[in-house]
């Protein structure tokens, strides 16, 4: 008998707990509704969740019940046994339990001896480990309740999976419960209504994001400073179609590898192919001519459109989409150049991300897989390439051994927001697969042919997630120089009406982004209504105001701040936008 020992502190350690939480919720499912299937229970990153089969859909008042029935089952503090047992007896055993499920997957996984985990009246299907008993598990929360396919097969069984979380100590599910509630308030979807940025509509199509004016406002200051320092950096930029010919996908080996791809359209006998990715065509500029090593390195980004098929289980508002603005990029340079230019990718990529207010990152480094494309020598230049640059820029990194793509070895940036969750961003990724398949090359000093290293590299990911992100980073409250409206006017009544106008001209003529609320609406409500669509500053004008060529400010989660005197405060609204101020400083 094999044992381990893991110790409460450790990751493993609450992987166990939560494996072993997930056990008993099914126990209480299955007490509370007999005849339920059950299907899979994995620990995940935040706790755990299970999968059953049952004709009526789990309720609130459900959960309420199974997590009753939970505390009951773990204070009776019931060993939990592991037993190995043939692969016939775990099959008989589950079909006389009526579990068809598991069964399924006993067949498909099991080995000639087969574990099972058994507490009481519920057994599980399972390699382990778990807690030495029910009694350990004391901590949890059943969080909710959603759809689930069976093996992740669209067309197989439909499953409700329900999830929780459980921690060793109180303070820590509370903390975690809390983390949750805070993330309610932040959620992009809601925040995306209320604030008038984004919608989706069943009529379009699902994963299809419409940006309204105040978020096309956001998304074009975010796009005019990501070419502002693409431009600083020595990118040149293209712009290239949304589809093409389904040959060039076959070509780049898409239709082999890529399962996101939608149906091909035929046309005049045909088939043409809606892009999922920008690389093949960035490629075909590159092979559009004959390159020398004087023309290397080649920068060249394009803010470019791609549309991948999502199972509508996944879509999450921005975060999972079908249609989405990748900030691409593609770096065709000589081997002499490799380290230089992924180190300026990822100097470019902090200094974007940066400006945003993203401090802190999760870094990883990853390598050759077993199943690779390329020279293995190549790949050991790559590699080095990205080590070298991310140790130069003082990256704390850690490496993933072999779980590079089969086609390049990468660097992914994943960005820490303002409740310490992980998002990600940056990916520089280096392309065997392309510089193969289209036959990349370029004239060597020597006058002889040279493969160039081809990077592929975005630096939001997507604009679309990024907008997600940086919606949840804020609260809704954008920073000055990302506000889709930076001051809003609000005249006490009509005669005010045409200072505030004025105002507004002069705030627009110097790049600001002001309005006026002319509404027949009383002062206090239009105050309001400025607080809860998040605006940064607030003037109020009345007579007093006109007559001094003033206004009265208000700043948003701060409050009132005084008469203001209007060209200073011009100035000073000037200079945080130019300086990207994360705080308004009145």
């Amino acid at each position: 008998m094999e044992i381990r020992l893991n110790y409460e502190g450790s990751a493993e350690a609450l992987d166990t707990l939560r494996h072993s939480s997930a056990h008993l919720m099914a126990h209480a499912v299955l007490e509370l509704f007999p005849g339920t299937q059950t299907g899979v229970g994995p620990a995940v990153e935040d706790g755990f969740f299970y999968d059953f089969l049952r004709d009526k859909p789990f309720v609130p008042e459900d959960l309420e019940a199974i997590e009753k029935k939970m505390r009951q089952i773990a204070q009776e503090d019931i060993p939990i046994q592991k037993v190995v047992c043939s692969k016939e007896e775990a099959l008989r055993l589950f079909q006389e339990r009526g579990q068809e499920l598991k069964v399924e997957l006993i067949e498909e996984k099991g080995d000639k001896e087969v574990t099972v985990y058994k507490q009481g009246s519920f057994v599980d299907f399972c390699l382990g480990p778990h807690v030495p008993s029910t009694g350990h598990i004391k901590h949890f929360k059943l969080l909710s309740v959603s759809g689930a396919y069976w093996k992740g097969d669209e067309k197989g069984k439909q499953l409700q999976r329900i999830y929780g979380t459980s921690f060793f100590k109180k303070k820590d599910l509370d903390a975690y419960l809390t983390l949750i509630e805070e993330a309610k308030k932040r959620d992009h979807r809601k925040l995306g209504a209320e604030l008038d940025l984004f919608s989706f509509n069943e009529n379009l199509g699902a994963g299809l994001v419409l940006w309204h004016p105040k978020g096309a406002t956001i998304r074009h200051v975010i796009e005019n400073y990501w070419w502002e320092e693409h431009i600083k950096d020595g990118y040149d930029f293209l712009y290239t179609p949304h589809l093409a010919k389904l040959d060039v996908w076959r070509k780049s080996g898409h239709t082999e590898f890529y399962d996101a791809m939608y149906p091909p359209i035929l046309s005049e006998g045909i088939e043409y192919e809606i892009r999922p990715m920008n690389c093949p065509f960035h490629v075909m500029v590159y092979n559009s001519r004959q390159r020398s090593y004087r023309d290397l390195p080649l920068r060249w980004a394009e803010m470019g459109t791609v549309y991948r098929y999502e199972r509508s289980g996944v879509l999450h508002g921005l975060l999972r989409v079908r249609g989405f603005t990748q900030d691409d990029a593609h770096i065709f340079c000589r081997a002499d150049q490799l380290e230089d230019e992924i180190k300026k990718v990822i100097l470019l990529a902090l200094r974007l991300l940066n400006t945003f207010g993203f401090k802190d990152y999760d870094v990883f480094l990853s390598t050759c897989p077993e199943k690779h494309v390329g020279k293995l020598e190549d790949w050991d230049k790559a590699t080095q390439a990205l080590e070298k640059a991310l140790k130069q820029t003082g990256l704390e990194f850690r490496v993933d051994e072999g779980e590079g793509v089969f086609y390049g070895p990468k660097i992914d940036i994943k960005v820490k927001d303002a409740l310490n969750r992980s998002w990600q961003c940056t990916t520089i990724q280096l392309d065997f697969n392309l510089a193969e398949r289209f036959q990349l090359h370029y004239v060597g000093e020597d006058g002889k042919f040279h493969s160039p290293f081809l990077i592929h590299r975005a630096i939001f990911g997507s604009l679309e997630r990024f907008f997600g992100i940086l919606i949840e980073q804020y609260k809704g409250n954008f920073p000055f120089w990302i506000a889709p409206v930076q001051v809003i006017i609000i005249p006490i009544s009509d005669r005010h009406n045409d200072y505030a106008s004025t105002l507004d001209k002069k705030f627009k003529e110097n790049g600001l982004r002001s309005q006026v609320d002319i509404r027949r609406e009383k002062v206090g409500y239009k105050v309001r209504d400025a607080e809860i669509h998040k605006i940064p500053t607030l003037l109020i004008v009345g007579d007093k105001e006109v007559t001094r060529g003033t206004a009265s400010l208000r700043v948003h989660t701060i409050g009132d701040r005084g008469e203001i005197i209007i060209d200073e405060f011009l100035e000073k609204l000037k200079e945080m936008g130019k300086n990207k101020s994360l705080t308004v400083n009145l």
